[in-house]
């Protein structure tokens, strides 16, 4: 006798348990629906792994982890560092719920030099592996703007998107008899070698270095007026006296002209603030801050280790050290990950005393504050809510306030072209930021309720992948047997305790989970006419996108050979046929009573396809 499939999955966990590698590596745990809820790197993956399962655990946070955990996954690697790297790549790519992870992390820009042979200034999001140097990331986009303001302003830099050198032949624009060019388009203007020396210029200045390229300007300006090239040498006079302006407002901290980084954080719960101070040649540069989220109970020393991988990975110039209010975990590591990675050694330090400590006590501050800030925010984004939410938690029995709501709908005609939707509100208002559309790709024929399943599990599976918040609703176009599908799919993946419900067009009849008979809500009730809002959005977007994709197929069909058969004559009569091969076979009378078919469009179908009919 077989036996069940619970025991067997025991059986398999246990097995992998026992013959664990011991070697170093990385190991992924899963939950019951296969989702990677924690990620974490082993010099020895046998005893790291086994020591979850064997030791007492006192946190309740890990607690729950290690009670989550239904299958393990490990990758062994040459080295721990190896593993160090491969987990900080894993953790950004799963944003897994239990370890330390950084908030909105795509939406930071850098400023980029292109690799070009007169490269651009950019503003970019991403971060390719094109040999371009980056600059960042900017936490405030607004000083980042100033900042690129600033150097369009002193260096001659292109902002054209021409691809240069080339065959053809360009005119110089406005931006070179401005002096916001050099010219790089007309050969005669000037030299890849010349335009470097800006560009360089450009990096200096990124780099907090503008006391050098000051220096610099400084000496070619005097090379320009011993050859009385006097334009060159008043505008290399002005760029000096632009960047002189820059320094004379930055704020000299420190008398050893050294380059460093203070990483500081607060923390209050889960929520995290950690502050970058930035300090060049003594100067402090700019100051960058990152909200993250991590277990209560993950170490200081561990969030800041695991924060230095994810900060550092793009930085283009390193600070020669980095000062700390406490050790990290696994120091050591950090620096041979600086050394083997960056190329670079980086000294981690923690001062006690001094003006040095100080600078640590003032980011440290600036963390607090910034903290503060962030829970302020969080405080007035849960404040007391639209009274419609109340209605609609008491109408509808809900355990908590549905602030966020979800809701989906199905789209298809017998069957084909079959599409769902997920709209999106929060505090009662639409959030087209969460709106989605799905092709329905495993159900064939009309079969809704197995098309809401598959909706609603692919929702659930993004919400999950990328790490965001299920909705506090979620509501159903239909009754109660897309009510039963919607919660089937749930259970499947191992979620529970979902709030859901179901409001049915024909009575406006609402359905609950556990209930076999819909309840019922006045009419003119504010909580009815919000459902009713929240579904009529959803069909009109998965309505939408159904039209969009018959569109693509009937752009050009037989019906288009028919004189007075517009798009809108052929979704009439393909919304009532199916098919244009079902239109053909149609008699007569069953194209005079299709809906949106006048009757002399309905006789030119029929004689079109019946011309060469006997009237016999």
């Amino acid at each position: 006798m077989d036996k069940p499939e619970g025991q067997n999955k025991e059986i398999e966990f246990s097995t992998k348990l026992k013959n664990l590698p011991d070697s170093p590596g990385v190991y992924l745990f899963k939950n019951a629906a296969g989702k990677v809820i924690y990620i974490g790197k082993a010099k020895a993956l046998k005893n790291r792994v086994k020591s979850y399962f064997t030791k007492s655990i006192d946190h309740p946070r890990t607690q729950k982890l290690v009670a989550s955990i239904a299958d393990i996954e490990t990758l062994v690697t040459d080295s721990e560092l190896e593993a160090l790297i491969l987990e900080s790549n894993l953790i950004k790519e799963h944003q897994p719920h239990f370890n330390v992870n950084l908030k909105d992390d795509k939406r930071y820009p850098y400023i980029k030099i292109t690799r070009e042979t007169f490269p651009r200034v950019l503003v970019v999001r991403q971060i390719k592996d094109d040999k371009a140097r980056y600059f960042g990331p900017f936490t405030n986009v607004g000083a980042m703007r100033r900042t690129l303001k600033l150097i369009r302003k002193i260096f001659p830099v292109r902002s054209c998107n021409l691809v240069l050198p080339s065959k053809r032949k360009y005119r110089v624009c406005l931006d070179f008899f401005i002096g916001r060019c050099p010219g790089c388009c007309e050969p005669d203007k000037t030299t890849p070698e010349e335009y470097k020396e800006v560009i360089d210029g450009v990096a200096l200045f990124l780099s907090g270095r503008s006391d050098e390229v000051a220096e610099k300007l400084a000496a070619k300006m005097i090379k320009f007026s011993d050859n009385q090239e006097f334009e060159k040498a008043a505008l290399a006079r002005d760029q000096i006296t632009a960047i002189q302006s820059v320094i004379q407002r930055q704020k000299v901290v420190s008398d050893d002209l050294a380059d460093r980084d203070i990483i500081v954080l607060a923390r209050s719960a889960v929520d995290i603030c950690l502050v970058v101070l930035q300090i060049r040649r003594g100067v402090l540069i700019g100051r960058q801050h990152f909200y993250l989220t991590a277990p209560e109970d993950a170490s200081k020393g561990k969030i800041i280790s695991s924060f230095i991988l994810r900060y550092y990975k793009t930085a283009s110039l390193l600070p020669k050290e980095i000062f700390l209010p406490e050790s990290v975990e696994e120091p050591g590591l950090i620096k041979e990950w600086f050394a083997s990675k960056k190329n670079q050694n980086v000294k981690l330090r923690q001062p006690k005393i001094g003006e040095k400590y100080k600078l640590v006590e003032l980011a440290r501050k600036n963390a607090k504050l910034l903290l503060g800030e962030l829970l302020a925010q969080k405080s007035v984004t849960r404040r007391k809510p639209p009274g419609v939410l109340l209605s609609l938690q008491r109408d509808l029995y809900l355990k908590t306030i549905p602030r966020t709501i979800a809701a989906c709908d199905i789209s298809n005609l017998g069957g084909k072209d079959a599409v769902g939707s997920v709209v999106f509100f929060s505090e009662a208002k639409p959030m087209k930021k969460g709106y989605r559309r799905f092709k329905i790709k495993t159900i064939e024929g009309q079969d809704d309720f197995s098309m809401m399943a598959e909706v609603v599990s692919r929702y659930f599976n993004h919400l999950a992948e990328n790490n965001h918040d299920y909705p506090d609703l979620l509501l159903l176009d239909g009754g109660k047997g897309q009510l039963g599908a919607a919660t089937g799919a749930l259970v499947d993946l191992g979620i529970n305790g979902q709030q859901c419900a179901s409001l049915a067009k024909r009575f406006e009849e609402v359905y609950l989970p556990g209930r076999s008979e819909p309840i019922s809500i006045p009419r003119t009730s504010s909580a009815l006419k919000l459902l009713q809002q929240v579904r009529d959005e959803a069909h009109r977007f998965a309505i939408t996108y159904h039209r969009k994709l018959r569109s693509k197929k009937i752009d050009t069909s037989e019906l288009d050979k028919i004189p007075g058969v517009g798009d809108k004559r052929k979704f009439a009569l393909l919304g009532t046929f199916g098919s244009v091969k079902a239109i053909k076979k149609a008699k007569l009378q069953e194209l005079l009573s299709a809906d949106g078919v006048p009757r002399s469009i309905a006789i030119k179908v029929y004689e079109h396809f019946h011309s060469g009919e006997s009237n016999d």
